[in-house]
């Protein structure tokens, strides 16, 4: 496996920057105050000091036309040295547009936690080429600025893992999930989305314990990075533990059987060690996804493959947080998902 620079963890009092790095939805007038929700609980609940980079709250038609700013303000943040950390506000769908301004060297030289989810996955993959560990984790626009209050698993799950340099361990599967979508508008600002009673890790396939370094993201944004200098070499994927999970979007299950197809013909399903699959957003699709996940495993001749199926990362409140690079345990007969390497130092 690639051997990946763990970031210093955060501590109390850290300056983090946010930055919006796709859409611009932090910086439009009717959705600033939920990023100011956010902000609010990176303050108040990890005492972090949050600021802004040069275009965070820009907007998204000027953010859109102008990926190279976009960029310039993730290369600013890790080359200042204050910052500890880079928090994106969201994700979006031309993150991948960032490629031609980034500098590798800024990141490689200036290592620091950063987090993100959904199309945060190709700035995860730039991190990854340059040598960083970064955190598939939540959004400041999501997770952070859940209607409310955020949830515990999510608090829980930040903290063992940004801010501790101890493996986070045992990792359950949440116990609730949210299963109600709600418009991001300020009179809805003050309902807390309905949850319901969640069914733990579903083994699809498999038996026994096997381990693995994490590699993964959201699976149509893998999709926009294969062919790029940012999607890894085929052996970056020996022995790994490969982590997957659709968008809100919630794509058709034949682009499921597809895209595993893809990885299928490629050579990726022969290398890994196995797969950890997180809860389709609000359910939908649950039952489909898992057996197309099945029929395209057993044509390429992996009906061994360890594969776990409903975990909370990913497009799902609450969410973990999870290391790449780090060295995760899949246990079959336990029905446990476990991360045995610290992200941070």
């Amino acid at each position: 496996m690639k051997k990946l620079i763990r970031p210093q963890h955060l501590k109390k009092g850290d300056k983090i920057a946010a930055v919006s790095l796709s859409w611009g939805g932090a910086g439009e007038p009717e959705l600033r105050w939920r990023y100011e929700q956010g902000k609010k609980r990176l303050q108040e609940i990890f005492g972090l000091e949050v600021v802004e980079m040069s275009h965070t709250l820009s907007g998204d038609g000027y953010l859109r036309a102008h990926p190279e700013k976009r960029a310039e303000d993730l290369m600013a943040a890790f080359a200042d040295k204050s910052v500890k950390g880079i928090f994106s506000c969201i994700g979006g769908d031309d993150t991948v547009r960032l490629l031609p301004y980034i500098d590798f060297d800024v990141i490689r030289e200036n290592p620091k936690v950063f987090i993100g989810y959904s199309d945060t996955t190709a700035n995860h993959f730039m991190m990854y080429k340059a040598g960083l560990a970064s955190f598939y984790g939540a959004g400041i626009l999501t997770g952070f600025a859940e209607n409310v209050c955020m949830h515990d698993y999510t608090v829980e799950w930040i903290n063992k893992t940004l801010f501790d340099n101890n493996p986070p361990g045992n990792i359950p599967a949440s116990d609730k999930y949210v299963c109600q979508y709600l418009e991001w508008t300020e009179e809805n600002k003050d309902i807390k989305r309905q949850t319901a009673p969640n069914t733990g890790y579903e083994v699809l396939q498999g038996k026994g314990k096997v381990t693995g370094h994490l590699i993964g993201g959201c699976i149509e944004v893998l999709e926009m990075i294969k062919g790029t200098e940012l999607f890894p070499p085929l052996q970056d994927f020996d022995g790994a533990i490969l982590f997957l999970e659709t968008s809100e979007c919630s794509p058709q299950p034949e682009y499921i059987k597809w895209w595993l197809m893809n990885y299928g013909a490629m050579g990726v399903l022969d290398r890994i060690n196995g797969i950890i699959f997180g809860k389709p957003a609000f359910g939908k699709y649950y039952d489909e996804y898992r057996t197309e996940i099945k029929t395209i495993l057993a044509e390429y001749g992996r009906a061994d493959l360890p594969v776990m199926y409903n975990a909370s990362f990913g497009h799902n409140e609450p969410k973990c947080c999870l290391p790449y690079g780090a060295l995760a345990e899949l246990d079959c007969d336990n029905k446990t998902f476990s991360v045995l390497e610290a992200g941070c130092v």
